[in-house]
């Protein structure tokens, strides 16, 4: 099984930044996608970004492209995403995931999921 950890959200004021990480531990698998979703109150779960096992690979959801930035660093089991221009609609709890083989950007393709880490953006 695979054990997913986030860290890194909280309160920040609009046009500020965070960085979220998210570490893998247990039976990890090389050869992985990893993907950022969030989930904001009465919504359902959206798909922020996504990055290949290389890290050669990424996408974004059209509301955050040019302002987060997802990275890996396999070495540590790790996965960022680097959250510029923070809005108040980014408000919402983030979930990193994880799958064997290419990226998705639909959360039902995921296999392993993190508990989530509240990111509160004021305006």
């Amino acid at each position: 099984q695979v054990q997913l950890v986030e860290s890194g959200g909280g309160l920040v004021q609009a046009g500020g930044s965070l960085r979220l990480s998210c570490a893998a531990s247990g039976r990890t698998f090389s050869n992985n996608s990893k993907g950022w979703f969030r989930q904001a109150p009465g919504k359902e779960r959206e798909f922020v970004a996504a990055i290949s096992w290389s890290g050669g690979n990424t996408y974004y959801a059209d509301s955050v492209k040019g302002r987060f930035t997802i990275s890996r660093d396999n070495a540590k089991n790790t996965v960022y995403l680097q959250m510029n221009s923070l809005k108040p609609e980014d408000t919402a709890v983030y979930y990193c995931a994880a799958r064997p083989g290419g990226y998705r950007i639909v959360a039902a393709e995921y296999d392993y999921w993190g508990q989530g880490t509240q990111v509160t953006v004021s305006s």
